[in-house]
């Protein structure tokens, strides 16, 4: 009996397709399921899950750079500056501002804020070359060996630094290259803004927790606040200067040297998010474009060595069949929709009911799937404050995939092209508004 949907004349190979299609058709409801179960392995299985904090005595502190890489930042600024001077339950620290070509008031701000903090250092870059580049010049003059990114609009919780130390301090945290904290939504006022509540807690609180303790990787750092050993930085080559999201890239760099990095769901800090659709987008086109970066970067290196790494290697199909089922997305929309036509056209209304009841079976599953791993999400992060973000799960689930699939389509022309040379990371400023 031959199961094959596809008759090239070589058995492998139709199995092969038909097994690839399968996948790819059924990829959104498996990896719902899979992040469901695997967000239970990170309480049970995770060997780095912090589960004890040790107080850390004001005496024997580990000196912290916090690196906050700025451009255009005069509406956030200063509130963040002020939060990590007064609001951090830590006292052997500095704050290094790297201003990367700042045009508006920043360079002003910064300024009078320096005569107010002399913990407040800045380094003013003239040009705009993009974060990674102001991180890396930073680098050179953070003085603690442990540094703390932080984005402009971010800031951590008030027990976040000593919380990190606790990672680092432990006897098998010597190979340590990083350790991520967990992101909290904190602009709630739209729609859009309480919808991706909903979504960070389904990629923070299932996919890393899911990634850290199955696969023993992570796909990528949150740039916006994450604890770096400047030893592992320097280890790499510092960040990568033409990418579009120099936090994916850094995560995979780290890991491909033999380094490990540490996803903390217990340290959480908070970060201002798109508030407009078109806000949203633009953001996410950069994701997708660094994502696609990343996969062409280390496709040669895991196909090498595919068994050095069982979890990174698993971690890197699981991208490659995202990414194929965009194209997928794509190819069989065009086909249903033209097929849907064709039956309109002959007036064929059995097959048209026949094509909608399949498509509704499918997308039932899909919803399931989501709903089943936002439930777990929303349940297990931050002890189940965030269960009233729920109602938004709907909208989540509708925009969610088919934002991935428009992006990776409309950016992986450009990656290609960052990889052979023509990136860039100067950064644009996100859009700003007044408090």
């Amino acid at each position: 009996m031959n199961l094959s949907l596809f008759h090239t004349g070589n058995t492998i190979l139709d199995l092969t397709m038909t097994v690839l299609f399968a996948i790819l058709l059924t990829y959104p409801i498996l990896g719902g399921l899979a992040w469901f179960f695997g967000a239970f392995c990170y309480n049970y299985l995770f060997k780095y899950r912090q589960k004890t904090w040790a107080d850390i005595p004001k005496e024997i502190e580990p000196f912290i750079t916090i690196m906050v890489p700025a451009h255009n930042e005069e509406v956030v600024i200063e509130d963040t500056i002020e939060y990590l001077m007064n609001s951090i339950n830590y006292t052997n620290y500095e704050v290094l501002v790297t201003d990367d070509g700042s045009t508006d008031t920043t360079p002003e701000i910064l300024a009078r804020l320096m005569k107010k903090y002399p913990n407040l250092r800045v380094v003013r870059i003239e040009k705009n070359k993009g974060k990674a580049h102001a991180f890396n010049i930073g680098t050179s003059f953070a003085k603690g060996e442990l540094i703390l990114s932080n984005d402009a609009d971010t800031v951590p919780e008030p027990d976040a630094l000593w919380k990190y130390i606790n990672y680092f301090i432990r006897e098998d945290g010597r190979n340590i290259a990083a350790v991520t904290s967990n992101m909290d939504v904190q602009n709630r006022s739209t729609l859009v803004g309480k919808s991706q509540t909903v979504e960070f807690s389904s990629i923070v609180g299932i996919i890393k927790r899911t990634q850290s303790s199955v696969f023993g990787v992570i796909y990528a750092y949150s740039g916006a606040n994450t604890m770096y050993r400047k030893s592992a930085l320097m280890d790499v080559g510092m960040f990568r200067q033409d990418r579009a999201t120099e936090d994916i890239s850094i995560a995979w760099d780290h890991q491909m040297n033999g380094w490990l990095s540490v996803f903390a769901a217990d340290i959480i800090f908070f970060m201002e998010v798109p508030e407009t659709l078109n806000m949203l987008y633009k953001q996410r086109k950069r994701w997708a474009k660094g994502g696609t970066e990343v996969w062409l970067t280390n496709f040669k290196k895991v196909l090498s060595h595919p068994f050095q790494n069982l979890g990174r290697t698993s971690l890197f199909i699981d991208q490659t069949l995202s990414i194929l089922w965009t194209f997928f997305f794509w190819i069989s929309s065009i086909i249903f929709f033209a097929r849907f036509i064709y039956l309109l056209y002959i007036w064929d209304i059995p097959q048209i009911w026949l094509m909608l009841a399949v498509a509704f079976v499918f997308i039932c599953f899909e919803m399931i799937a989501g709903a089943l791993q936002l439930f777990a999400a929303l349940l297990i992060d931050d002890r189940g404050k965030k269960m009233k973000y729920f109602m938004f799960a709907p909208l989540y689930l509708l925009f969610y995939w088919i934002m991935n699939a428009v992006t990776i389509l409309m950016t992986f022309i450009p990656a290609v092209k960052t990889i052979l040379g023509f990136g860039t990371g100067v950064w644009v400023s996100p859009e700003r508004r007044q408090k």
